[in-house]
């Protein structure tokens, strides 16, 4: 027996609506957790703020600061001293895993989880493996990842840990 997709559709709604599965959606993809924003999809926790800032309860203050790679090794050192072990810089992936694909161009991330964030480039952990001397990098303008900067330029960074 054939279906049409009208028929498919309606029965998926159905189940779903009967049932009350959960959808997916962007914002069910992030829990809150005071400073530390718990992403279900990816399995990390992302620091809620941009390196340089600290979380208020409300809203990230103070100033972010672009570091170059061998500058981001030393606040990676200080972030795993005073936070517990296991911070780091993303992958590509799990950055572009918080690019907000609905949100206009100007502002790709959501800024009820991540308040704040500059509309601009972010370091990954990723070196091009094409061009060694050249990591990948993540824009919150835009939405896409480049990968155009040497480890000597200063970026913004946000750090992430395993679940």
């Amino acid at each position: 027996m054939i279906y049409s997709s009208k028929k498919i559709l309606f029965f998926i709604l159905l189940i779903n609506f009967t049932f009350n599965f959960p959808t997916l959606s962007y914002s069910r993809q992030f829990l809150e957790r005071d400073y530390i924003i718990i992403d279900l999809k990816s399995g990390v926790e992302w620091l809620r703020c941009s390196t340089g800032q600290t979380w208020n309860g409300k809203e990230c203050e103070g100033q972010i600061v672009r570091l170059n790679f061998e500058e981001i090794q030393e606040a990676l050192k200080q972030a795993n001293e005073q936070l517990g072990d296991g911070w780091r810089l993303p992958t590509k992936i799990e950055l572009e895993g918080i690019v907000c694909q609905k949100c206009e161009r100007g502002n790709k991330i959501d800024s009820e989880f991540f308040p704040s964030t500059p509309a601009e480039p972010f370091w990954t952990s990723d070196k091009n493996k094409w061009s060694s001397n050249r990591f990948w990098t993540v824009n919150f303008f835009t939405g896409y990842s480049f990968s155009r900067f040497t480890a000597s330029k200063p970026l913004a960074s946000r750090f992430v840990k395993d679940r």
